[in-house]
């Protein structure tokens, strides 16, 4: 049987916000196992009871609060059955498939819902969602997006200072700078001039506290030829928030190719990886906590967290920060196939994979099915995606493969009318590289709680990646080597 964990220290000076941290450690020690090795197992059926019954009855009438975030709504249910293994069957993919047209703006882009206005995060939304259910051809929902119009609503809604704001007359909001940038490397739409300005925008919104906030505020020296933007000040707007710094950095990494073409001489933007890593792993809770993640400095663990602030630890990786786990078939060592089942060669000194993991299956999971925030609430479609994306990321190591990235460069093939090649074929290689590292996943517990394994910056299945990048860039990818 577990210990009892010891509370969190409050120095004798009670709060609001100590109250809170009392209240939610009481309830999580009500949730704690027997075993630490031992959690709750998945309750998969009734997860998907619940996104069955929201999928084709509908969902509650509490939902009406979300009548603008309708791409969402499907677009979680449908990849929460992409991370268990369950695919759709051909019936419901074409439903899923016209509903998801019905909300493209014919501006360009994609609503909330049916003749709603056209901004980045629904457009997201949809494109990931026809990314699972879509298909090439008539009525399938790939060759039905309006590329070109989408295009020119991007460069519609870029600001001066490499920003974007998240539709017309809208906020400036860096999660709608990662929406857009995974939708334009899903559909092969980069180019130099959209870039522009991205990598200096991202870096303005680090916080003093290493995470990232929303937005950064820009200052324009008055020059008679037009105000020119300043390097500094550009101090970033609000604190440092792990949805905001997951976007961050996903979108840090999407710009890695884009920034290896620049000019040696030209100054780069760069990141203080220091303070991010360190504000990233005092996000994970303490053991009294269950090893969940917050999403703020002093708020309470959050199940939504596991992906935002657990998926960045692969993100860092990838970039070298962390030291990637991963090894190419290549380049194995002669130790690989000596090493047991134990936990002890995966770094889990930075964050705690079984811990999250516990926090997840014991504390996240809703009784009715659906998974929660953290007990006593209800579930939804949201916590139900992030928790189980976040506990695939728990599960998992997947980094980007040398072995991989060499194999789809020279399999690329130069198709007709090619607009800025170099930099597409760059991305798209890049984005395709992501390589689940053999032998090294644990999953805690049963192998029925395992989940599958999900693309760290685009959270969605490297299949569905592929398909759709494949069509639109008109690649044929490379096989992958057959699990042994």
């Amino acid at each position: 049987m577990m210990r009892q964990p010891r509370r969190s220290p409050h120095d004798s000076y009670e709060t609001e916000t100590t109250d809170h941290q009392t209240e939610t450690e009481t309830i999580l020690l009500k949730h704690l196992p027997l075993s630490p090795d031992s959690p709750s197992p998945l309750q998969r059926d009734s997860h998907l009871q619940f996104l069955i019954r929201n999928l084709i009855q509908g969902f509650p009438s509490r939902y009406i609060s979300q009548d603008a975030s309708q791409p969402w709504l499907l677009y979680w249910t449908l990849q929460s059955f992409s991370v268990m293994g369950v695919a759709l069957d051909p019936n419901n993919k074409q439903k899923a498939i016209d509903t998801i047209m019905a909300w493209q703006h014919p501006d360009g882009g994609f609503g909330g819902g049916p003749g709603q206005a056209a901004h980045l995060l629904p457009t997201y939304a949809a494109v990931c969602a026809l990314a699972i259910v879509g298909r090439p051809g008539p009525g399938g929902g790939w060759d039905q997006i309006d590329r070109e119009k989408m295009y020119k609503f991007f460069m519609s809604i870029k600001q001066s200072d490499g920003a974007f704001l998240v539709a017309h007359h809208a906020e400036v909001d860096v999660r709608g700078t990662y929406c857009l940038l995974v939708t334009v490397h899903l559909l092969n739409m980069l180019t130099p001039e959209l870039l522009e300005g991205i990598p200096g925008f991202i870096m303005s919104c680090q916080t003093y506290e290493g995470g990232f906030s929303s937005a950064s505020q820009p200052y324009f020296s008055a020059e008679p030829e037009g105000p020119i933007l300043l390097d500094s000040p550009r101090p970033p707007l609000g604190e440092a928030h792990g949805g905001y710094t997951f976007c961050s950095l996903a979108s840090w990494v999407m710009l890695q190719p884009y920034l290896a073409l620049q000019k040696p001489s030209l100054q780069r933007p760069s990141l203080n990886f220091k303070t991010l890593l360190r504000w990233l792993v005092q996000m994970q809770g303490s053991e009294i906590e269950l090893g969940g993640f917050k999403g703020r400095t002093n708020k309470l663990v959050d199940g939504c967290y596991s992906w935002w602030v657990g998926g960045c630890f692969a993100l860092l990786s990838s970039l070298g920060i962390v030291g990637a786990h991963g090894r190419d078939d290549n380049r194995e060592s002669s130790t690989a196939h000596e090493e047991d089942e134990s936990w002890d060669d995966i770094d889990d000194s930075l964050w705690d994979r079984a811990a999250l993991q516990r926090y997840i299956l014991c504390a996240g999971q809703h009784p009715a099915g659906g998974l929660r925030d953290k007990p006593p609430k209800a579930a939804d479609s949201y916590h139900t995606l992030y928790c189980l994306a976040g506990l695939s990321a728990a599960q998992h190591n997947v980094f980007l493969s040398s072995t991989r990235l060499d194999a789809i460069v020279h399999g690329w093939r130069t198709p007709a009318e090619c607009k800025h090649e170099q930099l597409r074929q760059a991305c798209f290689s890049h984005s395709l590289s992501w390589t689940e590292e053999e032998g090294t996943s644990r999953v805690l517990g049963a192998q029925n709680n395992r989940m599958n394994a999900t693309h760290p910056v685009f959270n969605l299945t490297m299949t569905h990646t592929e398909a759709m990048m494949a069509h639109f860039y008109k690649q044929t990818i490379p096989s992958r080597p057959k699990k042994t």
